[in-house]
């Protein structure tokens, strides 16, 4: 597989030469020097404001330790028409790697002194980095004739955390092995230096065992919905390959393999694993399932030992990840291994039984010379001795394990989860990520590992993850890598500007950097109309109703007096920019009246406000799209006072289901009208129209009719089911609701 750190800049260089106007052999540079825009961004860098040239005969000289980075810079040369040799002394040398007893591990220096670049590095990593800089710098010569340059520069540097990391879950969808490498090259090339690998789910295991065939055979494949089969694993040697070639680009590859939740791949191929024997499927939907391994059993220990085994034969890093998050307790409960385990071990309950089972893996690994990664629900029944802790749930799980002495790896959904929409976590967002929370004191600080940016891909098959990773993953890494006084949001986005042909030439099918456009309801009689506001400086902005042919430009605002759909898209570099959004409208009598929410609604899903029900815009199949108001455990009830009396027939509105996130249709929606007397009356009572166990994800419309009665106001509520139901795999957990616009009719 090409080595994309060495190949991609070629394309850029051809295009700056091609490019050029004639001039004369001795007018070859510009004259001015721009700052370079290395991301992540060096923590000292000053610019002499000239271009070194670098000589078409370059010679690379390193010593021997750093043989292999030299090679890297020389082959990169080479294939820039360079003709770059490894030479046996520095005199010969245009480019001199030496090693410096001085220098921290990932430490570098570059200085360019005359017609020479000397690297500086206190280990093999550190000159790696220096290479990744020093390409970064070759890439951006604006050139007027011919030749290549670089801006002759000062450069010492050094990484602010160890562990600088992406999660890379190939469960959910699985990844070839040349994309899981690509994915190290991309990584490597900015200054990222953990890979970690997600290898075990519900939905597939993908590590082959030699001891337990069926975990592949049977666990690595599920049939989706529509009949369709999808899977795949890694064999031994596969894995092996990609360690060595992650460390080749100084890369260390951590494992997960999740225990005791996220395992029904591993019961379908061996039932006993669990707690009741049964039979299931390797799950073929996304969310969290009750199976779990049964933490009683003796023979489910040994298995996970062995596994675990295989895992440290393969994978040299220090670290080993076991999981630890959502694991539902409900088989633990009934389960007289279970319990027993829990009587002999004098164990309070259920969650000090899943922190026994992450105790025994932690000294197990421990015997190994290996460090135990938890998510930070290893914090629940205690946290386990030595337990490495990595908070996903806001930095509170990280902040306590600091506090109690043990190592943290942050990456909370706020900033680090980039299978999550733009419009939750853009790169703004990702941008001000600080890994160390306020409120710690030096020594608890020093725990802070690192962070990792995590790409979980339950919708994100192997063709879409550019496009979620790109450009967030940027701005990861220099928020991992730079001190905080050294961070500017407004270069880092000017660097990124400059970064994106550099990224086409990678061949990375990048996403969006913001939300386009934001949609802002606008009050009007008897109308729906929105404001679209541009978010992206250089982008335009254009809509039409889906039964236009024309585009038309945001000076226009659209309106609309009846059911319509507005499609919005941006335009930026000519072409489309993110996906034409699409926003359901409706236009109704009970437009902008005034309501009344006695049950208030979720400050997680306000759906817009208190007027998000009476606004005419309508929510998508996407729950999470801002336009959904929700509640958990309660009934919604809304009360709308109408300007005027009104001759009303319909009231109607949607719902979400979705089991597998809590979300649950009403048991019954009621409507109520108050007359011009003052006096409330009951004109419908619709009842839940699915069976009492769908578990399809979708969006449901319910409508009351009634006969035409004049009202100045109506009552709606929708009855919420209260609790999940047995059957569920969270039974007894709160429901959600969730509700869309109100359309009074």
């Amino acid at each position: 597989m090409a080595r994309i750190i060495f190949h991609c800049f070629f394309f850029v260089f051809l295009l700056a030469v091609t490019s050029c106007t004639e001039t004369s052999e001795s007018d070859v540079f510009i004259t001015t020097v721009a700052s370079p825009g290395i991301i992540p961004q060096p923590n000292h860098l000053v610019t002499q404001d000239r271009w070194l040239v670098i000589d078409p005969e370059s010679g690379v000289y390193a010593d021997s330790l750093f043989a292999q980075e030299a090679a890297f810079l020389s082959t990169y040369l080479n294939e820039r028409g360079i003709s770059s040799t490894l030479q046996n002394k520095p005199s010969s040398a245009q480019f001199r790697f030496t090693f410096s007893t001085e220098l921290p591990k990932e430490a570098y220096e570059i200085e360019c002194t005359n017609d020479q670049v000397n690297i500086l590095a206190g280990s093999k990593s550190g000159a790696f980095y220096a290479v990744q800089s020093l390409i970064q710098l070759t890439s951006q010569a604006e050139l007027k004739e011919k030749g290549i340059s670089m801006p002759a520069v000062t450069l010492k540097d050094e990484p602010r955390f160890k562990h600088r990391g992406m999660l890379f879950d190939c469960c959910r969808h699985f990844m070839t092995v040349d994309f899981v490498k690509r994915y190290i090259d991309l990584l490597a090339y900015y200054k990222m230096n953990v890979l970690h690998w997600h290898l075990t789910e519900d939905q597939g295991w993908r590590v082959a065992v030699e001891a337990y065939p069926k975990l592949t055979e049977v666990g690595a494949y599920r049939t989706e919905l529509d009949g369709s089969v999808h899977g795949g694993f890694y064999t031994k040697s596969e894995m092996q390959d990609v360690v060595a070639y992650a460390a080749e680009r100084h890369i260390t590859v951590i494992p997960e393999i999740e225990m005791p939740g996220h395992s029904s791949a591993a019961i379908a191929a061996y039932p006993w694993l669990g707690c009741t024997g049964e039979q299931i499927e390797v799950e073929n939907e996304w969310g969290v399932f009750k199976d779990i391994y049964c933490a009683g059993n003796d023979s489910t220990i040994r298995f996970l030992e062995v596994v675990l085994d295989e895992m440290c034969e393969i994978f040299p890093s220090e670290y080993i990840h076991i999981g630890g998050d959502e694991a539902p307790k409900t088989r633990w409960e009934t389960c007289s291994k279970c319990q027993k385990r829990i009587a002999e071990n004098e164990l309070e309950d259920e969650h000090h039984l899943q922190s026994w089972m992450i105790q025994h893996f932690v000294n197990y690994l421990g015997a190994k010379g290996r460090k135990t990664v938890g998510w930070d629900e290893i914090l629940e029944g205690g946290l386990p001795e030595g337990a490495v802790v990595q908070s996903w749930r806001g930095f509170d799980g990280g902040i306590k394990a600091a506090q109690s002495g043990h190592e943290v790896i942050m990456s909370p959904t706020s900033h680090a989860y980039f299978d999550y929409p733009i419009k939750s976590t853009d790169v703004k967002e990702v941008y001000s990520f600080d890994p160390v929370p306020e409120g710690l004191t030096p020594t608890e600080e020093a725990l802070i590992i690192g962070g990792e940016c995590n790409m979980w891909t339950e919708h994100a098959p192997q063709e879409r993850v550019d496009f979620q990773m790109f450009p967030r993953l940027l701005a990861m890494s220099e928020v991992l890598w730079t001190d905080t006084s050294n961070l500017s949001e407004k270069q880092f986005f000017s660097k990124l500007n400059r970064e994106y042909a550099d990224l086409r030439a990678m061949g990375v099918a990048f996403g969006i950097e913001a939300v386009p456009v934001t949609v802002s309801p606008i009050q009007m009689d008897g109308a729906v109309s929105v404001q679209l506001l541009p978010q992206i400086q250089d982008a335009e902005v254009q809509w039409k109703l889906n039964s236009d042919e024309v585009w038309s430009g945001i000076e226009k605002a659209p309106m609309v007096t009846a059911d319509n759909e507005l499609l919005v898209r941006t335009l930026r570099w000519g072409e489309s920019y993110g996906d034409t959004v699409v926003i359901p409208l409706s236009s109704h009598k009970a437009l902008w009246t005034d309501i009344q929410l006695p049950n208030g609604y979720s400050t997680y899903y306000t759906g817009g406000g208190d007027k998000a029900l009476v606004d005419g815009v309508r929510g998508t199949q996407d729950f999470r799209d801002g336009r959904w108001q929700a509640l958990q455990g309660d009934d919604l009830v809304a009360e709308i006072r109408l300007d005027t009396v009104a001759t009303i027939s319909s009231l109607s509105t949607q719902f979400y289901t979705y089991s597998n996130a809590w979300i649950f249709m009403p048991t019954q929606l009621k409507v109520e009208v108050l007359n011009e007397a003052g006096k409330w009356q009951s004109v419908a009572s619709v009842e839940n129209p699915l069976e009492v166990n769908d578990r399809r994800q979708d969006v449901v419309k319910m409508v009351a009719q009634f006969d035409e009665v004049n009202a100045v106001g109506i009552r709606v509520t929708a009855v919420n089911r209260g609790i999940c139901p047995d059957w569920h795999d969270a039974p007894g957990e709160p429901a959600w609701l969730f509700c869309d616009e109100l359309v009074l009719r």
